[in-house]
């Protein structure tokens, strides 16, 4: 299917062939006919990425911030590797999608195959979109109409925060087709509306709505105009729906208000306040969330879980059916806000509209009319990743399921480097799929993810996706004759534990077993191997302590989530018990987990004992900076002491013949244990970590984060 993505590096549009999605649980997927470009938003995108590196960096001094704590902790040369890997990644554009329902997930309810139904999805011919993020279209109201629901949401939601009553005077500063729809909406809740901006055709469209205008272009004084307008007592209300980094459109809102007035910030614009303005008048001022109540809530987005109607009145959705039911009765207009109809082959003049000097409004794309499903794989012209329809037998043939953030720039890379002839790369949205395809030189991309299972020319698998999936990947891998390698964890619970290790326990006797690998790097890193090899001469028992400043996640990332992410511990901390596995050489015989009392309870020590009588700390905390090390190791053994910072700097305390190994850049051990792993595969040889060490990391993870 055809998709418009966006570079970040370089601000240049395409329209490119992505695989169509699939329908998930609790979504719709939807033949787009009609989306619309949200001039303000994307204009946005594209110009930041249009901009030179420092340019990039003005504009986002936060993510600066965060770029100077990894240099400190990672080193130049990984930071910098970080940030190019960010902005290679194509960005889907577009948020005003209207088409027909041609699939429903699972659980999904009050929609049909054949509705027809606005929603957030992208530019594209086919979407999939979430239950809570789509509603449907009324029959007196067009395609093109409706494809300006989700821009009149964020016109209502930034309205319901001003709280308007009859007859107030409210303010609408920047005419944009948030502003105009915001015009007539307070129009309908029976407001007198004041608009200003600088363009004359849009203020032309704000009069015909009947409001009063300010024409900032001819040097009018929107204060003195707003206390006119107001019979001189001031302003009810201010909506800003201007884009600008000025402060002027908030400081002259402040002036224009009444005492106890409100302001409303709908776009984007300067907030270096004056505390005077704001203070004298005790007026109130709030930032609308984009569509409303449900806004970045992973469980009314993602799950599905609707808010009670009679304690969330107007959610996300019931804001797109509103918007929906006034432009069925002739409340709101939206026809006279489109400038332009373009079919979305034409990317390049809609985008050049967007960037350009010609005057542009609302531009509606059009997609051709289509009944069949789009193809879920797509074949690239890549021949350094194709190979034959059938295994032949000579090297390695890899496919991912999953091209997230890790998988492009950790793993991919990895396993092309030794020597993996990279074979078909899935993902949920096709989009990511794609880009790793192209960078990486994989033969095919899919969102079909069961295909890669059943494919004869595919020998490996590799599992990156979130870790609830990773157990049911895995065994499917597994009982189709593959070799898997799966970044950690292997499973979230005993029960999926048990049916991996039940499958290896049936394979007794009928022939080579698949390989399977969990990705525990940490343990293949040079300078934990320089570690092990020294220990190797100190005989007896072992302390390990490991401190892990692993930095907050908020407790409502799929991280945190017991279903989804699996929590902390059993996510990331395995990586460090397997890792004093590794030192230790021995089992761990009993272990157990001390929790600071938080929203997440992911700051934790765990203490492990080992069957040679050694012990081991891991100090797993989130509450410390990012400005310290992320990690540090220390050994205490026979009168000596190894301490590994942030795996860069390796001394020895009271060693003989060993005082320091250091490297120029952080090094986990990713490459090389992606490497000895597909050295594995090719040779037939052993999985480089054993299956009982794997299992049983594993399984102490799962009862550490679970304790009974």
């Amino acid at each position: 299917m055809k998709q418009i993505l966006q570079s970040l590096k370089t601000g240049a549009t395409e329209l490119a062939e992505v695989p169509a999605p699939g329908v998930s649980r609790g979504n719709l997927l939807i033949h787009t006919s009609r989306t619309l470009i949200s001039a303000g938003t994307e204009r946005m995108l594209v110009d930041f990425g249009k901009a030179n590196l420092l340019d990039k960096a003005r504009q986002q001094p936060d993510k600066v911030k965060m770029v100077f704590e990894k240099v400190r902790t990672d080193g130049l040369a990984p930071t910098l590797e970080s940030v190019r890997n960010k902005l290679d990644q194509p960005l889907p554009l577009g948020y005003c999608n209207v088409g027909v329902v041609a699939e429903l997930g699972s659980g999904v309810t009050g929609f049909a195959v054949g509705d027809r139904v606005a929603s957030n999805g992208k530019h594209a011919e086919v979407v999939s979109v979430p239950l809570n993020l789509c509603a449907k279209i009324p029959d007196s109201v067009s395609e093109e109409q409706a494809a300006f629901t989700v821009l009149g949401a964020i016109a209502l939601q930034g309205i319901r925060l001003v709280q308007p009553t009859l007859g107030e005077a409210v303010v609408v500063t920047g005419l944009g087709l948030i502003g105009l729809m915001a015009v007539q909406l307070l129009r309908a809740n029976g407001c007198r509306v004041l608009g200003i901006d600088f363009d004359p055709s849009k203020l032309a469209l704000a009069r015909a709505f009947g409001a009063d205008i300010v024409d900032l272009g001819s040097g009018q004084d929107p204060v003195a105009a707003a206390q006119r307008f107001s019979r001189g007592r001031g302003v009810d209300a201010v909506l800003v729906t201007a884009s600008t980094q000025s402060n002027e459109p908030m400081h002259q809102a402040a002036l224009m208000c009444r005492q106890r007035g409100r302001v409303v910030l709908v776009g984007v614009a300067g907030l270096n306040l004056s505390r005077d303005d704001f203070y004298k008048k005790e007026l109130t001022l709030q930032v609308s969330s984009s569509y409303g109540p449900g806004r970045y809530d992973p469980n009314y987005e993602e799950k599905g879980q609707d808010y009670p109607v009679g304690f969330v009145r107007w959610t996300e959705q019931r804001n797109f059916e509103a918007v929906l039911d006034m432009m069925a009765d002739g409340r709101l207009d939206v026809l006279p806000l489109i400038s332009h109809r373009l079919p979305v082959t034409e990317v390049d003049r809609a985008y050049g509209l967007v960037t350009g000097a010609e005057p542009s409004l609302g531009i509606v794309l059009e997609y051709p009319e289509s009944t069949a499903i789009r193809s879920r794989t797509v074949t690239l012209d890549n021949t350094a990743g194709a190979v034959s329809p059938v295994i032949t037998g000579d090297g390695v043939a890899v496919s991912f399921v999953g091209a997230g953030n890790y998988a492009t720039a950790v793993l991919i890379p990895a396993f092309k480097a030794a020597g993996a002839r990279l074979r078909t790369v899935a993902s949920n949205s096709g989009v990511s799929g794609l880009h790793a395809a192209r960078k990486f030189g994989f033969a095919d991309t899919t969102t079909d993810s069961q295909s890669i299972f059943v494919d004869r020319a595919t020998d490996t698998v590799a599992i990156t996706t979130r870790h609830d999936s990773h157990a049911r990947f895995v065994m499917t891998a597994l009982s189709a004759g593959k070799n898997v390698f799966v970044e950690k964890p292997l499973c979230l619970t005993l029960a999926e534990l048990r049916d991996i290790e039940a499958f290896y326990a049936g394979l007794s006797g009928a022939g080579p077993a698949p390989r399977l690998m969990v990705g525990f790097n940490r343990r293949f890193a040079p300078q934990v191997k320089k570690m092990k090899s020294l220990l190797a001469g100190r005989p007896g028992s072992k302390a390990f302590v490991v401190t892990v400043n692993a930095g907050a996640i908020p407790a409502d990332h799929w991280t945190q989530d017991v279903d989804v992410g699996g929590g902390r511990i059993v996510g990331e901390g395995c990586h460090f018990i397997d890792l004093l596995r590794f030192l230790s050489g021995a089992p761990i015989q009993a272990h157990r987990r001390s929790a600071m009392k938080s929203a997440s309870g992911d700051t934790a020590t765990i203490q492990l004992e080992f069957g040679d009588g050694s012990i081991g700390t891991v100090h797993y905390f989130a509450n410390g900076t990012k400005a310290f090390p992320k990690e540090r190791l220390e050994v205490f053994a026979a009168g000596g002491v190894l301490q590994l910072d942030n795996f860069r700097k390796l001394t020895g305390f009271g060693w003989p013949g060993f005082k320091s190994m250091n490297l120029w850049q952080q090094d986990k051990g990713q490459r090389a244990c992606v490497a000895a792993y597909v050295a594995a595969v090719r040779d037939g040889a052993p999985t480089p970590i054993p299956l009982d060490e794997i299992f049983e990391v594993s399984r102490v993870s799962i009862e550490l984060a679970n304790p009974q």
